[in-house]
């Protein structure tokens, strides 16, 4: 299974040294039951006081038109579903240092209040980082225009610049958490980081961060693999794991079982489908498999939230790439993901099988039959006019002068194309190999 970790252009991927750590077992304060609000209870969560098995659609607004906003939403409780999970792009909320954007179609309050209005909690997951195959896993191209920047760490002009992003954020949705009657049932620190590295005093101030910002009573929890999760692992957070289909779920628990034997259950990502790159193949992944793999988890009382429900597409240049030995995979722009909706948001098979074992777990759970949206056929597009490139050159931007090829960011541009040209002094009718080190992007 390829890690789900973007780079982009000149960004590297730093050496780690390992630390040992100490772990403490579940602190009170998570396992305390509530007489209101969303918290840790022993063996479950609880809402206002009850026990709450969380069923969440990992729904991302920028990845589908607003039109089709509460339409997904719906889908996703007629399906049975309680709870939306969604991840905040700081890149597109941010494109500019200071300039933020949460209007038309990055309206993030408005995609929670309208999970509000239809009845469904929220699972906020405001990164900084947070992969999701989005260009440079959300972080914005700016930061490399400081060329020391360190990210993802201590690295004081990175600290504050996510500090400034998530109290623009919190200056959105705050308020709506369950503690003042909203939907937000719970904030996630970070995002998988002891696949990237360890650094609990990162993590600890993305925390901290996240606390001042959204008020100490917002529930916080981390998300990681089996094999990492105490890698990084606050005591007083909640801890989730991700894992997808065919994964041993009784292993996927057994140390968290080991280390917080009350901690409630939770897939925090249960991957049901996968991304597709350029040159692959469509992936997917079996719906019987899902289906039983889904069965087993509510059997055992657990929690989970489906990545994707609905993936969408990643529209202009937002879709990410992984970068895996040493080599560059841009994905593709649809992100349909094998989600149990497709890319257009219709039902598939994947979303009746779902259907049935939460009927078959959850019998008192409201459970309709979807509606589709309206199709149309749209008519051939013909093209009939061309401009050549270099004829047009004077007309389509700036022109700078360096001695050596830099970065995009280093020119204040966020996406598009760069024209680079140079003259080589050479003899003629002979060959020479142009050679590219470390190219992050695409050459043409």
């Amino acid at each position: 299974m390829i890690p789900k970790h973007l780079l982009r252009n000149n960004l590297f991927a730093a050496a780690l040294m390992a630390c040992a750590c100490v772990y403490s077992p579940l602190s009170a304060a998570d396992s305390r039951p509530a007489e209101g609000g969303f918290v840790a209870g022993k063996g479950h969560f609880l809402l206002n006081g009850d026990k709450f098995v969380v069923k969440a659609a990992e729904l991302h607004y920028p990845r589908i038109p607003r039109p089709y906003w509460k339409q997904r939403i719906e889908l996703c409780k007629a399906l049975g579903m309680n709870t939306v999970c969604l991840y905040v792009f700081w890149n597109a909320h941010e494109p500019r240092p200071d300039e933020y954007d949460f209007t038309g179609q990055n309206d993030l309050r408005e995609f929670v209040r309208l999970c509000d209005a239809a009845g469904m909690k929220v699972i906020l997951r405001p990164g900084p980082y947070v992969c999701a195959e989005w260009e440079m896993g959300g972080l914005p191209w700016w930061l490399l225009k400081k060329k020391d920047i360190s990210l993802r760490d201590d690295d004081a002009y990175f600290l504050e610049r996510v500090d400034k992003f998530q109290k623009a954020v919190a200056a959105q949705v705050a308020d709506l958490t369950i503690a003042t009657g909203g939907p937000i049932i719970m904030v996630q620190v970070e995002n998988e980081y002891g696949s990237y590295g360890i650094d609990k005093p990162y993590v600890a101030s993305i925390r901290d961060m996240l606390r001042a910002n959204f008020g100490g009573n917002v529930t916080l929890f981390q998300c990681d693999w089996a094999s990492n999760f105490l890698n990084n692992g606050l005591d007083d957070l909640i801890w989730t794991m991700n894992f997808g289909t065919g994964a041993n779920i009784d292993e996927q628990f057994a140390k968290l079982k080991e280390v917080r034997p009350d901690s409630p259950l939770m897939c925090s990502e249960f991957w049901s489908g996968w991304f597709d790159r350029w040159g692959g193949e469509h992936h997917g992944r079996s719906t019987e498999e899902v289906k039983k793999d889904l069965d087993d988890l509510l059997s055992n009382g657990g929690s989970i939230n489906f990545y994707m429900f609905h993936g969408g597409t990643n529209f202009a240049f937002y879709n990410g790439a992984n970068f895996v030995d040493g080599d560059l995979w841009p994905d593709v722009t649809s992100y349909d993901y094998d989600a149990p909706l497709s890319e257009c948001g219709d039902p598939t098979e994947k979303y009746f099988a779902y259907q049935e074992i939460i009927k078959k777990h959850f019998p008192d759970r409201e459970i309709t039959t979807p509606e589709v949206s309206e199709k149309i056929a749209y008519p051939e597009v013909k093209f009939t006019a061309s401009g050549d490139l270099f004829e047009n050159m004077g007309n389509i931007g700036s022109f700078f002068k360096y001695a050596t090829p830099e970065p995009m960011e280093f020119w204040g541009q966020n996406f598009g194309f760069i024209h680079y040209s140079t003259t080589i002094q050479a003899p003629l009718f002979t060959s020479y190999p142009l050679i590219f080190r470390s190219l992050h992007d695409r050459a043409q």
